[in-house]
């Protein structure tokens, strides 16, 4: 009997060691490795996809293919520096994904940890315009070294990853297209038109502000609490964009004249939620009808605007409540508003 034992012993640790010694001689320790896909939209449009982690999760398959995977994102949020880490315990997997370099519509550079493994995988990411409305997409892969008994996986790393890609470039392509067809719609609007709308009910969750009036301060405040209300919408409950609406600002409609402005800030959401957080708070919009116009342009520009619904109004003997100004994109300090001002009137 020992000496059956002694010939399995033996036959063991010949084959781990014929095992180790392919390794070692035939298989490399780490990988490199280039794919290559295009997509038909700008280049300006596909970068944003990649270096807001926020977005990259949503249609890169590694992440959308388990319901189970829970992802927290840190700040940034966007660009060099930002972050997120994973845990998906019904599969049992985790890591920890950076943004270590960013060369806007150009190159990124992901660092990539997965589960224990102390050495990361390297992704530089190189966007190519192929024509006003293509864009080529360049994954240069390197993996992590393994040690000789890990290092069969290197067999299949190459495939795996490329089958990931392929599977999210069809999700990339909807996400796009989606936006496209968005963005579309606002070239299709008519800006500085007056017009009139019968608005539905709307539940907004958001954020009651009082703030200085002076200069650049009010927007200033407003890019700040839009940031603040967002990533608590997207961070703490977890919504996705596409899980409600476009922002909200409602407020009186003639107060642009004082020192001292109050608002309510809010993101439109389709039912009540438990809300943990007392700076934040819901408010129901009752239907209405408004007399609206689109404005584009600087945010102190849109008193032009207010004021001619105002006499709008006054013209057509109507009584008018709170100004609300939809922000159609996201406001953002030193940039331009895109945005809707709907003013509440009645008899």
């Amino acid at each position: 009997m020992m000496r059956i034992f002694k010939i399995l012993a033996f036959i063991i640790v010949l084959l781990g060691g014929a095992y180790a010694a392919s390794m070692y001689y035939f298989v490399d320790e780490s990988k490199n490795f280039t794919i290559e896909k295009e997509v038909d939209y700008p280049v300006d449009k596909v970068f944003g996809q990649f270096n807001n982690l926020q977005h990259f999760t949503r249609w890169n398959n590694y992440f959308t293919s388990s319901q189970s995977m829970d992802i927290d994102y840190y700040m940034p949020y966007e660009g060099q520096g930002s972050a997120i880490s994973y845990v998906d315990l019904k599969n049992d997997t985790s890591g920890e994904m950076f943004i270590r370099y960013e060369n806007p519509n150009k190159t990124l550079r992901y660092q990539l940890f997965e589960d224990e493994n102390e050495n990361p995988t390297l992704v530089d990411v190189k966007f190519k315009p192929v024509s006003a409305e293509k864009t080529k997409i360049i994954w240069y892969v390197h993996t992590p070294k393994l040690s000789v008994w890990k290092r069969v996986g290197n067999f299949w790393t190459e495939d795996r990853f490329a089958e990931n890609i392929t599977k999210s470039m069809v999700n990339l392509k909807n996400v796009l297209g989606n936006k496209v067809e968005k963005d579309n719609q606002m070239a299709a609007i008519k800006y500085d038109s007056l017009m009139v709308e019968n608005e539905e009910d709307k539940l907004l969750l958001g954020i009651n502000v009082s703030t200085s009036n002076k200069k650049d301060a009010l927007y200033r405040n407003i890019v700040m609490n839009y940031n603040k209300m967002y990533n608590f919408v997207t961070m703490d409950l977890g919504k996705k964009d596409d899980e409600f609406g476009y922002p909200i600002l409602m407020t009186d409609a003639d107060n642009y004249k004082d020192k001292e402005v109050s608002y309510f800030l809010g993101i439109p959401l389709s039912k009540k939620i438990g809300v943990t957080d007392n700076n934040f708070s819901f408010r129901t919009v009752n239907p209405s009808q408004n007399y609206v116009m689109y404005y584009k342009g600087s945010y102190e520009g849109r008193i032009k605007a207010i004021q001619q619904l105002i006499q709008k109004a006054k013209k057509d003997e109507m009584r008018f409540g709170d100004i609300r100004q939809t922000f159609i994109e996201r406001p953002m300090e030193g940039q331009e508003v895109n945005m809707k001002l709907s003013l509440s009137v009645y008899k």
